[in-house]
């Protein structure tokens, strides 16, 4: 039985290291925060997050389709697989994406997928970068102005320091409350919730707290071209977005919420100047991410099938 874990906590740990540079990558990078603060900080609130808030998507993730312990095993490693793909020739990724696609890529060999479910998690994938511009855009606006009576430029730093800590915590809290359902959602049955989400959350902030410093500098520099006032709002606009599906129940793609809400920032700030190809990112990854993990995934599933495995 604990060798079915292995491939959700790789998986975990391998979110965790990419997602909590979301996160933090901004702040490290602009000097704000250092890593060894962050870091830690990340993990700690990561598990709270899978603990406290991950309950609603752990059921969804499990409501999509019935799984043995097997089949969820497969889902994890086909996820990951996917991920480990995509990256690899530089395309676009979504956890969340990749682990719905190998859900439903067994799913539909068994028959058991509850479309509903479907239609609720396609449409919250559309909203995510949607709703996280439009929350940058007015959160910069609102606390732009109050940000501005500040006049003393020591303690503008000291106040950007603290929002950057708070707002780390809550999205490291969103981040685990978001994404445990990824690591652990299709082995709820099997388990308990608790269970689930208790190793989930242990997964990704393990991800989180090791060997995410190279991964969080270069999430930061990509993304640094907004001064370090800008970075903490759209970081802000991120979580809250992140968090607010996570209490709905659906599991989404913290990378295209941070791409929206740096959007919505810039907007706000008078930019017009976008990179189309973002977008086209954005698009190119809802569609791929879950029809290659769907393949991986049934493809798994038949082989273990023809050896009696499954």
């Amino acid at each position: 039985m604990i060798l079915a874990f292995l491939p959700a906590v790789f998986f975990g740990w391998a979110l965790g290291r990419n997602d909590a540079a979301n996160i933090y990558g901004t702040t490290v990078t602009n000097g704000l925060l250092n890593y060894r603060f962050a870091a830690i900080t990340a993990s700690l609130s990561i598990i709270a997050g899978a603990i406290i808030g991950g309950r609603n998507g752990l059921e969804t993730l499990a409501s999509l389709s019935s799984q043995t312990l097997v089949s969820a095993a497969i889902v994890a490693a086909a996820a990951g697989l996917s991920v480990i793909i995509l990256n690899h020739f530089g395309l676009p990724v979504s956890s969340s994406q990749a682990v719905v696609g190998a859900i439903m890529g067994i799913g539909l060999l068994n028959g058991s997928v509850d479309w509903f479910v479907v239609a609720k998690i396609v449409i919250c994938w559309i909203t995510t970068p949607l709703g996280a511009a439009l929350l940058g855009y007015v959160l910069y606006r609102i606390i732009a102005r109050f940000f501005r009576r500040i006049k003393s430029i020591v303690v503008q730093d000291i106040t950007l320091k603290a929002l950057a800590i708070v707002i780390g915590i809550l999205g490291s809290f969103a981040l685990g409350a978001n994404n445990v359902a990824n690591i652990t959602g299709t082995f709820v049955g099997s388990i308990s919730i608790d269970e689930a989400a208790l190793i989930g959350g242990l997964s990704i902030a393990a991800g989180a707290i090791i060997f995410s410093k190279k991964v969080m500098y270069t999430v930061g520099k990509r993304i640094v071209s907004l001064e370090a006032f800008s970075a903490v709002v759209a970081v802000l606009a991120q979580s809250l977005t992140v968090l607010i599906y996570a209490y709905i129940g659906v599991p989404v793609s913290v990378s295209q919420a941070i791409v929206g809400a740096v959007i919505g920032v810039g907007l706000a700030r008078g930019s017009r100047n976008f990179d189309g190809r973002l977008i086209r990112r954005i698009l190119l990854g809802w569609l791929q991410t879950p029809i290659i993990a769907g393949c991986v995934s049934a493809s798994l599933f038949a082989i273990f099938s023809f050896f009696g495995l499954s």
